[in-house]
């Protein structure tokens, strides 16, 4: 049996990474900062699909949690072959109304520790010749949309460049940018959802089936869902200072900073 380590496993997305790959057959190290949910959901999916599930409680805006984290995936006597980094967060509040501690925050979780977790992960993995990992990005990504996006850009650029220089060792590295997804990420964040139009959600466990099979095809970049593959064709065909002023109306309406 392989093993996945999950950042963020608790909820949202990161739940339904967890939820697939143990039913699949998969070990799990479940990641996140509270000890009791990682511990009951580790229970659950012990129970229901009779994996191994260990617990590893890490705060990735912390040196000490990213180092925990990248210490378990570096252990050559129990392999991680599937790497999700999906631990992350937004903040309400346009730039310059957030806080400079928070919007470091946001970059050590989104940036640093990725950068992290990958290496110590892919410097595994190729030293065995297979392994995975896939890094959760946004489609804010690619539209020019403060801190958050900016984050989410930095993750696909480095993924797919990481892709690129390990190309022929066995190893996948993959950025999944999805849309609105069902999550307690906009409530974390203290942002309203009401207004956010229904055909714009996506269900997490669909779009984790659609983001293993882009892996599974070797994908560098997978955008989950055919509507959200249209708007960004759409918005490449857009003027960039045109596309700057409606990503900040409709940001500021929708989603985080």
């Amino acid at each position: 049996m392989t093993t996945a380590l999950i950042t963020g496993s608790t909820a949202g997305i990161g739940a339904a990474f967890a939820r697939r790959l143990a039913a699949d057959g998969h070990n799990l190290v479940l990641v996140a900062r509270d000890t009791k949910r990682l511990r009951e959901q580790a229970t659950e999916l012990h129970d229901r699909h009779g994996i191994e599930a260990e617990v590893l409680t890490a705060d990735l805006a912390e040196d000490e949690g990213i180092e925990a984290v990248a210490g378990r995936l570096g252990d050559r006597k129990n392999p991680v072959d599937l790497l999700v980094n999906n631990a992350g967060f937004g903040n309400k509040g346009r730039y310059l109304d957030v806080s400079m501690a928070d919007e470091l925050r946001m970059l050590k979780v989104h940036c640093e520790a990725v950068l992290r977790l990958t290496s110590a992960a892919t410097s595994a993995m190729r030293e065995r010749g297979r392994g995975g990992v896939v890094n959760v990005a946004s489609v804010a990504a690619f539209v020019p949309r403060g801190t958050y996006g900016a984050s989410k850009a930095w993750v696909v650029q480095f993924t797919q460049g990481a892709a690129r220089d390990l190309a022929g060792s066995g190893v996948r590295l993959m950025a999944l940018c999805p849309g609105f997804v069902r999550t307690e990420f906009h409530e974390r964040a203290g942002m309203g959802t009401d207004n956010i139009p229904g055909w714009m959600w996506l269900d997490a466990d669909k779009l984790v089936a659609a983001a293993l099979h882009d892996l599974a095809r070797g994908k560098t970049l997978s955008v989950p869902d055919p509507r959200y593959k249209v708007l960004l064709g759409a918005a490449k065909l857009v003027p960039r200072g045109m596309l700057g002023a409606v990503s900040s109306r409709t940001g500021r309406k929708y989603g985080p900073q």
